[in-house]
């Protein structure tokens, strides 16, 4: 072993890296353990080396213009004295470093905000929710500010206004109690109830989430949405009854059919004829419409999607928008009395069954305008796209159509073990059904349809 020399600070400046080695150490005269290791590049600092457990134990105490010597000889004898109890200084260093870390990240945790949970909480759960859903997730937290571009209404502000939720976003989370929660929730529900109420679900689900993710369940607390606050602050929810009548079925078609648009109007009647959830039917693409086996597959938000039969009538209104679809615009068109060229070179077909050109998704997006008139004409009261609905499942009782072909048409879930596990109705079966659905549909309306003429060669 090298010479030991007490070391000084005219020594420490003195000791070089040994000719033709990378580095060498010079070991302290007066602390056991302790080393000065000189690199050829001239770097120094202080080493401290010892036996653990039969093996050589190397730590690096520091470089020697942060560290005197006083300082590495106190650190030299601390580490000796871990040694000697079988401590190595290593782990321990890997310990600390490990707890320091877990404090540095619950600091910044608990300054975590309701926006910066909320905004991981959208990206968590995006892929499993529909575009709509989504959208009115984005809608609750917006800013407000800017204009209105449609929907502003008289004596209503132009300027688009805040979120519900975005009062609560600048919050920390850990700061979202119940008690916050009622004060944000009780003005709320006193403006808009119907608003507080999906709002309030909304927020909800997010605490529960929230709840359920080891970086935010020490932050959260899971009871600040608790069911009783909903019994006690929002109103009572009143199940809806928006629906078509039997004898109301003529003059809805009548009106309906008159639309100007024929997407909007073949779109209405689909809804009717099919039961499917106003999303699920905006969202059909030319390709998911097999006109030679008549039958359409739906974006489902229960199984991820379901077929259902193309029933003739509607076969005929969808083969005359395939039809306008798949025709090119003329070659000139007059804009505000000028005569402009059409850029067919680059012109395509929609991929969307219920397209738009001025919407910016490409296809139909807000129908209920035309259908609040066609409503307003035919003298009916009103009724939601989602009463469309509601009227397939309602009038079906008329001909007795099972309860298990309409849910499996309409995409419900089954409500009994039979339905679940041993009832597997093929396509045809469900056609069966749902052509006398529709034959009977278009008797009440008085619409006179043979299916012989459904115009499907049209789009062969």
């Amino acid at each position: 072993m090298a010479k030991r020399e007490n070391f000084t600070a005219e020594r420490v400046t003195r000791f070089q890296c040994e000719p033709g080695r990378q580095q060498s150490i010079h070991w302290d005269g007066k602390t056991p353990g302790l080393g000065l290791r000189v690199t050829a590049a001239g770097t120094k600092s202080y080493v401290f080396e010892t036996s653990l457990h039969g093996k050589t134990l190397r730590v690096t105490i520091g470089d020697t213009r942060t560290w005197t010597i006083g300082k590495a000889q106190a650190e030299a004898t601390r580490l000796n004295i871990l040694t000697d109890q079988g401590i190595d200084p290593r782990q321990q260093r890997r310990e600390q470093a490990v707890a320091a870390a877990v404090a540095h990240q619950a600091e910044q945790q608990q300054d975590l905000t309701v926006g910066e949970a909320w905004q991981a909480y959208i990206d968590a759960r995006t892929a499993k929710w529909g575009e709509r859903h989504l959208r009115n997730h984005q809608y609750m937290t917006q800013p407000g500010g800017g204009k209105r571009t449609r929907g502003s209404r008289t004596g209503e502000s132009n300027t688009i206004q805040p979120g519900p939720l975005h009062a609560l976003l600048s919050l920390r989370l850990s700061a979202l109690d119940a008690e916050v929660v009622r004060d944000w929730l009780e003005p709320l529900a006193a403006k808009t109830p119907t608003q507080a109420a999906q709002t309030y679900r909304a927020l909800r689900a997010f605490v529960a989430w929230c709840a359920d993710r080891p970086e935010y369940k020490a932050l959260v607390h899971a009871d600040a949405c608790s069911r009783r606050m909903a019994r006690d602050v929002l109103p009572k929810a009143k199940a809806k009854t928006d629906c078509l009548q039997r004898e109301q079925l003529a003059t809805w078609f009548q009106e309906v059919r008159k639309i100007g648009n024929p997407v909007i109007a073949v779109y209405l009647q689909a809804l009717l004829l099919t039961g499917a959830r106003r999303e699920e039917m905006a969202r059909l693409r030319w390709q998911d419409v097999d006109f030679k086996w008549q039958s359409m597959t739906i974006r489902d938000k229960v199984e991820g999607e379901r077929t259902i039969p193309l029933t003739p009538y509607l076969a005929s209104l969808l083969a005359g928008l395939k039809r306008i679809n798949d025709t090119p615009p003329p070659r000139h068109r007059i804009l505000q009395g000028k005569k402009i060229e059409n850029d067919l070179a680059n012109w395509k077909p929609s991929e969307w069954v219920f397209s738009s050109p001025t919407a910016k998704s490409g296809r139909l997006q807000e129908p209920r305008i035309n259908h609040n008139k066609a409503l307003a004409a035919a003298g009916l009261p009103a009724l939601t796209l989602h009463g469309l609905r509601r009227s397939f499942g309602t009038l079906t009782e008329w001909v007795e159509c099972p309860a298990g072909v309409v849910a499996q048409i309409m995409g419900h879930k089954p409500s009994a073990t039979a339905e679940k596990h041993y009832k597997v109705r093929p396509l045809d079966l469900l056609r069966m059904w749902h052509a006398r659905i529709e034959a009977w549909t278009l008797e009440q309306a008085g619409i006179k349809f043979k299916p012989g003429k459904s115009g499907l060669n049209a789009v062969k």
